[in-house]
Formats: C-alpha cells, structure tokens, sequence
C-alpha cells in the first residue's frame, strides 16, 4: 500500500500526522482508566510508561493502515 497525503480542512499533511494524533487520543483514554484503576503507581517510571504505551500504538496504527 502506498501512504498518501490526507487533506485536512485544504492543508494537505502526511499520514503519520494524523497516525500521531489518533494515537495521541488513545492513550489519553487509556491513560485515564489506568489512573482510575490506579495502575500509575504501580509503575516504575510512568512518563516512560506512557511513552512505551504511546509507540505501541503508533506501531499498532501503522501496521493496520499498512496492511
């Protein structure tokens, strides 16, 4: 598959823009259940935590648009 240019609102932005954002928007739900069901402090580091969160999805993203 070939990644595309997504128009947004006439600006034309590369598709990992819009991959970063909608994984963005995911760990801030899931970072919200996970302090409600307080597993951030359960965690070592959590800025680190979050960010290792925060690739996986990104990962997960691209693979799906990829395939």
């Amino acid at each position: 598959m070939r990644f595309t240019e997504v128009d947004l609102f006439g600006v034309y932005v590369a598709p990992i823009f819009v991959m970063l954002i909608g994984a963005w928007l995911m760990l801030v739900l899931l970072r919200r259940v996970a302090d409600r069901l307080g597993l951030s402090q359960r965690v070592w580091h959590p800025a680190l935590f979050e960010f290792a969160i925060y690739m996986m999805l990104l990962s997960a993203i691209v693979l799906f648009v990829a395939s």
